[in-house]
């Protein structure tokens, strides 16, 4: 499959494709003539990469992630991952914690200065 009927059926720019490959996120060959080839697979890895992002999820977790998913799915990942992915979590439940108290201060503040 080449780059751009890749990117129409995975419904993402090339540009993207060639930034998850130097991310290590999705691989190609080459073909004779320096055109990247991708496997008969690449959508549905996009797929998965693309709903990774959408989790908050950084691309260095991801490519550690996606060698754990045993079919065409992310309801497909192998238990293994739950770790990560609660590891995840938790950095993101204290991150909305930290912004909810600085969004709590702010408010004050505003509160304080309307007269």
């Amino acid at each position: 499959m080449r780059i751009g009927d890749l990117a129409r059926e995975a419904g993402v720019s090339p540009r993207m494709l060639r930034y998850y490959e130097e991310q290590g996120l999705l691989r190609s060959q080459r073909s004779s003539g320096g055109h990247r080839r991708y496997a008969d697979d690449s959508p549905a890895t996009v797929r998965n990469i693309r709903g990774l992002l959408a989790a908050g999820l950084p691309t260095h977790l991801i490519r550690e992630i996606l060698r754990c998913v045993e079919g065409p799915s992310l309801a497909d990942l192998h238990p293994c991952v739950r770790r990560y992915l609660d590891e995840q979590l938790s950095e993101l439940d204290a991150r909305i914690s930290g912004l909810q108290q600085s969004r709590s201060a702010l408010a004050s503040l505003i509160q304080t200065t309307a007269a």
